[in-house]
């Protein structure tokens, strides 16, 4: 039987969204980065933001007509090598990587800067398909957890020197595994880790440790008897115990200055609007001054006064509170969703068990950074660097993202071939 082409069965609903959100990323970017003196350049004047960002655009282009025009196993045959060629662009950032913003986590090329991580996401989206897809796979096994962990931890390990806001995306394969089996303790020791970290910053220790211990007492004599384990018990009270009172160390000695200021003004512990709060309290009040319909476009005169620091990269969204107000924030935000949503449907679909995870691992990238970017520039989570995928400025971003979706709608193309 002949092969169908896949031309005809790309799935152009996404490719829809995509499009209007890089078109509507740049509209914001260039009202952004555009000031009142060069309202009449050319938007093809690469000097500018705006032009440097067109043209990345415009070499999207090409890329995704490389990435299409690839066998769809290709990805699958070569994805062990894909990885760890994404492993050394990390490592090598420790001798080769250029400082930026104080964060080593670019290769300088001239004018032109690469940020590896950005492409890294997709490689080890593919590893970890790869990896699930194998049939003697079982997560229910201890050996398997350990290799598919560390297949995650490995390029982890390798960011969070230079880049701890990139690193923190990668936790969402927890959430893939969990879907492909991987024991559901992981997701809920990882949720109240992160929960009782941040309590243990606003309460005291030993208080915190007395409530956990009553809720651990109240559970043990809540269960039938045949489920009461007094050991076990005991060793989560210590376990639980340990960690909070390891919090403050962790905190003063492991964090760096600028993330416990953030975390201090996110908890209302400190207040300094004109120092590390300046960006977020600049941010709320940029969206907030946008009210229902906005100021109009390159209107906006927080953004014009350039009052909110890089509000062309981590804090887009705020142009599009301040000139698109309450619908237009909510008209971006349900394109997000919808292709998130369209993605995951695509994933459930797919023939082969790598096709699948492998989109839903693209879904958990876009959500994770759609949410937390979203969160951030709203005031609701600290600042760490996170871009708003397809909106925010740089190439390596935009890239790097375009990669990670049409690599997916590749394969889904392909299934029609797939037996």
């Amino acid at each position: 039987m002949k092969n169908q082409s896949v031309t005809n069965n790309l799935d152009w609903m996404s490719i829809a969204i995509y499009i209007t959100l890089v078109i509507l990323g740049w509209l914001n970017i260039y009202s952004s980065s555009l000031s009142s003196i060069a309202r009449e350049t050319s938007i093809f004047d690469f000097t500018q933001i705006y032009g440097k960002q067109f043209m990345f655009i415009i070499l999207t282009i090409p890329l995704i007509l490389v990435v299409m025009s690839v066998e769809g196993k290709f990805y699958e045959k070569f994805s062990s090598v894909i990885y760890v060629i994404g492993l050394l662009s990390l490592a090598g950032l420790f001798v080769f990587g250029k400082t930026i913003k104080g964060q080593a986590n670019w290769y300088s090329f001239g004018s032109f800067g690469v940020q590896p991580s950005e492409f890294v996401k997709a490689a080890t989206a593919l590893a970890l398909a790869k990896y699930l897809s194998d049939v003697q796979i079982n997560l229910k096994d201890l050996n398997r957890q350990i290799q598919v962990l560390g297949i995650l931890f490995l390029p982890i390990l390798l960011i969070v020197p230079h880049d701890p806001g990139s690193a923190l995306i990668y936790c969402v394969f927890i959430l893939v595994l969990y879907r492909e089996g991987l024991p559901s303790w992981y997701v809920w020791t990882g949720f109240i880790g992160l929960v009782l970290f941040v309590l243990a910053l606003v309460i005291k220790p030993l208080i915190l440790t007395l409530a956990a211990l009553a809720v651990i007492i109240f559970i043990y004599y809540r269960s039938r008897m045949i489920n009461r384990n007094w050991l076990l018990s005991s060793i989560i009270f210590l376990m639980i115990g340990g960690f909070v009172f390891s919090v403050d160390y962790v905190f003063e000695n492991v964090f760096k200055q600028h993330h416990r200021d953030r975390f201090n003004i996110l908890l209302g512990k400190e207040v300094d609007m004109k120092g590390i709060g300046y960006n977020t309290n600049q941010s709320e009040i940029a969206i907030g001054s946008g009210g229902w319909f906005g100021k109009g476009y390159l209107e906006g005169t927080q953004t014009k006064g350039g009052f909110v620091p890089e509000q062309h990269t981590d804090y887009i969204f705020t142009t599009v509170g301040e000139e698109w107000g309450f619908v237009g924030c909510l008209l971006v935000m349900l394109l997000f969703v919808t292709l998130i949503i369209r993605v995951i449907y695509l994933a459930e679909r797919q023939k082969t068990k790598f096709s699948r995870v492998y989109g839903y691992c693209v879904a958990g990238i876009l959500f994770i950074h759609f949410f937390v970017n979203i969160a951030m520039v709203a005031g609701i989570f600290p600042t760490i660097g996170v871009p708003l995928p397809f909106f925010s400025y740089g190439g390596s971003g935009l890239w790097g993202f375009t990669i990670l979706l049409f690599i997916f709608l590749k394969m889904d193309a392909n299934k029609v071939n797939e037996w």
